[in-house]
């Protein structure tokens, strides 16, 4: 049985769903290469990584939900905008800041595209 920390413990929404979760746990992701992209969810975004696979591994930010990482190579199919992940920051400063070097370190870390801030989800 999975007991839960008490920072972790919430409330749930009643629901008349037919399935109760009591968890949103993960989502996943493709990459070309594990190692370049554990670097660089590791150095530039500050993301936790746990290799659980050969293929495979977790990145978290201190919480419960988790994304799984598999890496397929050049079968990566391209994902549109609208298909990402979000990492938030405290302040439009940090986002400028975020932005600058993503721009600067885009060649070290094989960033592929760097798309200028835009004011999206508030």
């Amino acid at each position: 049985m999975l007991t839960l920390p008490e920072n972790c413990r919430v409330d749930l929404p009643k629901t008349k769903s037919i399935v109760k979760p009591f968890c949103l746990s993960h989502g996943t992701l493709e990459c070309y290469n594990l190692v370049e992209s554990r670097r660089f969810y590791e150095e530039f975004l500050g993301l936790e990584c746990v290799r659980h696979g050969k293929p495979a591994m977790a990145i978290r930010l201190a919480m419960r939900f988790h994304i799984i990482c598999v890496e397929v190579g050049d079968q990566l199919k391209p994902v549109h905008l609208l298909n990402h992940w979000g990492v938030d920051v405290q302040t439009r400063e940090e986002v400028d800041q975020a932005y600058e070097n993503a721009l600067k370190y885009q060649d070290e870390y094989k960033i592929r595209k760097v798309m200028p801030p835009q004011d999206m989800h508030g």
